[in-house]
């Protein structure tokens, strides 16, 4: 079955880890800091890639997490930064962040690159501590954490025209002849799971991409069937081919298809039905299907262009082309999304936008700090330095840790947690 929406985890490098080191030359006391910074954690990176026409690897390989960044050295040496991670993914890529639901990245063209989630910066040597009062900090940061996030692939297919209709009307057959295109042909329902992706060319040499869409049923909009599964990869498409089995070869009624296939259309998106639409009465060559043309022609008005056809013998299928070329000069684009929004968007908008810290306590009245910005200051610490623990003492006093505990009734002595780490609380 087509994987048409996946979910993966990514997480960016962590940054390098500064160095605490010491030079030797004379005069300098304790020689004088000489610890490189750490290197840049990479950054994941989502590339379009125009071979691949499914997210089917991601269903073996959801985790991506980036390689960190070198740790700063001695003699003033700075770590290495990482090499990105390259994802790639098929054109037509919509990329949800899971948390806030936003569409972050809407992904079309071959080698378009987004970066999912960003590497840390390398933590600082003792070397950038230093000062007149204090020339040789026994300091240094570890790197910062890489971004992590959920997000969600959503593969919506790119082309011209989308072929809409029942399931067994011809589409399938339709793209096999006017196109290189080899789709699955079989004498049952729902042949076509994978949509199918064929260039056109018209005998005056304009060319387009077509797209063989799965089945279509009612109730398609609510799930029924191949439900949305269907429906998304229509969104892109500029025109519409309705193909009808206009011979009726399975006992229904063309008109009624039509009627059924448009309301799915509608119900699911109103947007679906402001793109030109092609009615293509398919199957021709069977018998009393020329009785049921004129039947419907009658139904739906003399105002609807109706393109008679047979995909089997291929009549009708040349006019058919030039119509649908001419269409697509004048046809606009529908964006699936604002792109400005969404390059105005902040990657780490949700991060940005949550308090610096919590508080919570739990049953046996230890005080609990978390947050984005309080458990980055965290793990940015070396805590086999006392200088650093002072620092980071300093840091959290600095962001109104202390008095947001003692504002809810932290006692001198009580115990504090962040993450695994404890300390008392002192007035």
């Amino acid at each position: 079955m087509f994987v048409d929406q996946v979910k993966i985890y990514v997480k960016g490098g962590d940054g390098g880890n500064g160095m605490v080191a010491f030079r030797r030359e004379k005069y300098v006391p304790k020689g004088g800091p000489a610890g490189g910074d750490g290197g840049k954690g990479a950054d994941v990176i989502l590339e379009v890639e125009e071979g691949l026409r499914t997210l089917m690897d991601f269903r073996y390989n959801r985790h991506f997490k980036a390689p960190r960044g070198q740790h700063g050295m001695s003699k003033g040496q700075h770590g290495r930064n990482a090499e990105p991670l390259i994802v790639k993914v098929p054109p037509g890529t919509v990329v949800i962040d899971e948390q806030t639901k936003d569409v972050i990245a809407d992904l079309t063209i071959h080698g378009q690159q987004f970066v999912v989630a960003k590497g840390g910066r390398g933590g600082r040597g003792n070397s950038r501590f230093a000062t007149p009062a204090n020339p040789a900090p026994e300091i240094s940061e570890n790197g910062e954490p890489g971004q992590e996030r959920e997000v969600v692939l959503e593969l919506k297919v790119l082309a011209d025209v989308g072929l809409v209709g029942f399931p067994s009307v011809g589409k399938s057959t339709l793209l096999s002849v006017v196109s290189s295109a080899k789709p699955k042909i079989a004498e049952y329902h729902f042949t076509t799971i994978v949509p199918n992706l064929g260039v056109v060319e018209t005998d005056d040499n304009r060319s387009f991409v077509m797209a063989d869409l799965p089945g279509l049923i009612e109730g398609a909009h609510s799930g029924v069937g191949l439900g949305h599964q269907f429906l998304r990869h229509i969104e892109r498409t500029r025109v519409i081919l309705h193909v009808i089995d206009m011979a009726g070869t399975e006992g229904r009624d063309p008109y009624e298809d039509y009627v059924t296939i448009n309301k799915e259309l509608e119900e699911y998106n109103l947007r679906l039905t402001e793109r030109p639409q092609i009615i293509v009465a398919n199957k021709m060559d069977m018998p009393d299907a020329e009785e049921k043309l004129a039947e419907f022609r009658e139904k739906v008005g003399e105002d609807i262009t109706i393109f008679p056809i047979s995909a089997i013998t291929r009549s009708g299928v040349r006019e058919l082309l030039f119509a649908v070329a001419d269409e697509l000069e004048d046809a606009p684009e529908y964006p699936l999304h604002d792109l400005e929004e969404i390059e105005q968007r902040v990657l780490y908008k949700h991060e940005k936008e949550a308090p610096q810290f919590t508080i919570t306590r739990d049953p046996a009245g230890i005080w609990e700090l978390s947050g984005f910005e309080i458990e980055k200051l965290f793990k940015m610490t070396n805590f086999e330095r006392e200088e650093s623990i002072r620092r980071f003492a300093r840091q959290m006093r600095g962001m109104g840790v202390d008095e947001a505990l003692r504002g809810r009734g932290a006692k001198d002595g009580d115990i504090v947690r962040i993450m695994e780490y404890e300390f008392e609380f002192i007035e």
